[in-house]
């Protein structure tokens, strides 16, 4: 069995068609082991976002070969696809995205509650997961008394709670001052460690990066370079 959880081989994707096609994925050869936590950097508009959204089974790639935990993505069913982001892969996006009329314990709560499980152990599921994240005296709370800082540690708590093996973060650090910045990016690395997660984090801050195990920059150009830690 492979050690990589998500290969791509010769993956192409673009957007559009005829004079206004935009090629935004030029041939993305890349392999994500289990247990890495892999930072993508690089300037707007070169495909960060693009290749989470075909890691995380939100969008499909044009040509190439990409497996995700050792699966074609492209053989997948609408249903399989459904069921693997519910279930498998965690999201957190820049914006969190907190339900505004539930409290930060539903939140967190709602991936399982929407797979079904009973409200009793996913309240408690997500119980587990906020007070991972400091934020234990918050549960009760709703999204607009959260501080920007701790909604977006409730939507890490969020993206965890149905502990999937792979972590996919779009700069969730993006809106956050440094202070919170570092206090989340702290937990994404506890987080990432005591769940034995494997992480992909688009982002745009270099010191973040540096402290993941490998930096994937994409250039724009057709090929695009893996950075190892140093």
């Amino acid at each position: 069995m492979s050690d990589d959880l998500v290969v791509a081989r010769g993956v192409r994707k673009g957007y559009g068609a005829g004079e206004r096609r935009v090629e935004v994925l030029r041939g993305l050869d890349l392999a994500v082991g289990r247990g890495e936590m892999l930072a993508v950097v690089g300037p707007s508009g070169v495909g960060k976002s693009t290749l989470l959204h075909l890691i995380g089974l939100l969008d499909r790639p044009d040509a190439g070969e990409l497996l995700v935990f050792g699966s074609d993505v492209s053989r997948l069913s609408v249903e399989e696809r459904a069921r693997w982001r519910n279930r498998r892969i965690g999201f957190v996006f820049q914006f969190h995205a907190l339900l505004p009329e539930f409290t930060l314990e539903e939140n967190v709560a709602m991936p399982l509650l929407i797979a079904g499980e009973p409200r009793r152990a996913a309240l408690a599921a997500a119980a587990e997961l906020i007070a991972s994240v400091g934020l234990d005296h918050r549960r009760g709370h709703f999204p607009d008394e959260l501080s920007g800082g701790e909604q977006q540690r409730g939507a890490v708590a969020r993206a965890l709670v149905a502990a999937p093996e792979l972590l996919l973060a779009d700069e969730p650090t993006g809106n956050l001052d440094a202070a919170n910045a570092e206090i989340l990016f702290g937990a994404f690395e506890e987080l990432h460690l005591s769940r034995g997660l494997t992480s992909v984090i688009v982002t745009h801050n270099e010191a973040l990066a540096s402290r993941c195990g490998r930096t994937l920059r994409l250039s724009g150009a057709d090929v695009e370079v893996a950075c190892s830690r140093t």
